[in-house]
C-alpha cells in the first residue's frame, strides 16, 4: 500500500523542486472533500481545432497526501525540506520526495493524535502554541515591512541618495614603531628629533611585524586602528611625528605621518552591509514607533509588584565597629 500512495509524477518533483523556499502552506485543518480552486481562464483566444474538454491548469500547491482527511500540500514539503541538512537538500528528487512526504506525513499522523488526547487543551501547551504563533506574526510584519527596504534594488536606491558621489572618508598614510615600554619609546622620540631615519629604527626597534618593513602601514581609515592610535596619528601633520609615545592594548607606539588624503566613495559591494544595516535600523524604528502608538504599557518587578521610587536605592554601608 505504501509504494503505491508515494508514486509521484514528474511533473510533482518539478514544483517540489520549483517551489520557493518559505512558501505558504495551506491550513492543516481544510474540511476534507473541499472543492479545488477553479483553474485560471485563459486569456487567450481558443483555436479553431480544439477539443471541445481541456484538462485543468494543475494546482500550484497540489495536495500530495491525505492523513485521516487532513490534506498535505506540496508547500509542507517545501518547508519541511528546509529544515533539513544541506548536503540532504541536493539529494534526487525521487528519493527526497518520498523521504520529506513520510516525514510530513508522520509529523502529522502525531499532531493528530495529540489533539486526539486532548494535549493541545493542556495549559502548557498553549503558552508554547501563543508564542510560536506570536513569532510566526512578528515574522510577518518583518517580512512585509521591512523586507522591501532591504531587496536589492532599495539598497541600491540608498547607495546612489547616501554614498553615491560623495566624498570617501579620510585617510592617513602613516609609519610607526611599537615597543615594550614607554622609556624606550621616549629614546626613539629623541633620536628621531635628532634626525634619525625612521625606517632604520623601526627595523631596529619595533617590535611588530611591519617593522622590517620599516613600520610601514599604508593608507588607513580611523575606523582600522584602535582609537588610541587613530587619534593620535590623525591629528598629525604629514611629516610630524608623535612626541608623546602612544600607549595602546599592543604596546607603546611611535607615530610618524607621511600624508593624507580624501579616500574614494565606496562602491556598492563595499557599502552594502551597512545599508543593509541601516535600511533595518529605521525599517525597525519606524514599526515600533507605530505598535507602540496609542499602547499602554505597565512594568512591574520580577515578582510582579509595582515598581517604588526606591527600589533601586542602594543601602547605606554597614556601620564599623571601632576597635
Amino acid at each position: 500500500m505504501r509504494a503505491t500512495r508515494l508514486t509521484v509524477t514528474g511533473a510533482a518533483l518539478a514544483l517540489l523542486a520549483c517551489l520557493p523556499p518559505g512558501a505558504a502552506p495551506r491550513a492543516q485543518g481544510a474540511a476534507p472533500g473541499a472543492a479545488p480552486a477553479a483553474p485560471v481562464p485563459s486569456t487567450s483566444a481558443p483555436a479553431a481545432a480544439a477539443p471541445a474538454t481541456q484538462a485543468p491548469a494543475a494546482d500550484a500547491d497540489p495536495v500530495v497526501a491525505r492523513v485521516a482527511g487532513t490534506p498535505i500540500h506540496l508547500s509542507d514539503l517545501s518547508a519541511a525540506a528546509q529544515a533539513l541538512p544541506a548536503d540532504m537538500r541536493g539529494m534526487p528528487a525521487n528519493i527526497l520526495y518520498p523521504m520529506l512526504l513520510n516525514q510530513v506525513i508522520d509529523r502529522t499522523a502525531l499532531v493528530l493524535l495529540a489533539r486526539k488526547q486532548g494535549l493541545d487543551k493542556d495549559p502548557q501547551v498553549q503558552v508554547l502554541l501563543r508564542r510560536a504563533e506570536d513569532q510566526a506574526l512578528q515574522s510577518a510584519l518583518f517580512s512585509r515591512d521591512i523586507g522591501p527596504l532591504v531587496s536589492d534594488a532599495a539598497l541600491r536606491a540608498r547607495y546612489e541618495r547616501d554614498v553615491a558621489g560623495k566624498p570617501g572618508e579620510e585617510e592617513v598614510h602613516a609609519r610607526h614603531i611599537l615597543v615594550a615600554s614607554e622609556d624606550e619609546a621616549k629614546k626613539i622620540i629623541a633620536e628621531l628629533n635628532k634626525g634619525a631615519d625612521f625606517a632604520a629604527l623601526a627595523k631596529q626597534h619595533s617590535t611588530d611585524p611591519g617593522g622590517a618593513q620599516g613600520g610601514d602601514l599604508g593608507y588607513f581609515k580611523k575606523g582600522d586602528m584602535v582609537a588610541e592610535f587613530a587619534d593620535a596619528a590623525f591629528a598629525l601633520k604629514p611629516g610630524e611625528i608623535t612626541q608623546t609615545p602612544v600607549k595602546s592594548q599592543f604596546g607603546w607606539h611611535v607615530i610618524q605621518v607621511l600624508d593624507h588624503r580624501q579616500g574614494p566613495p565606496q562602491t556598492f559591494e563595499q557599502a552594502h552591509d551597512e545599508l543593509r544595516q541601516a535600511a533595518i535600523q529605521e525599517g525597525m524604528a519606524s514599526l515600533l514607533k507605530q505598535a507602540h502608538a496609542g499602547l499602554e504599557v505597565q512594568k512591574f518587578n520580577p515578582d510582579g509588584t509595582t515598581p517604588r521610587a526606591t527600589d533601586a536605592a542602594e543601602p547605606p554601608p554597614a556601620a564599623t565597629k571601632k576597635p
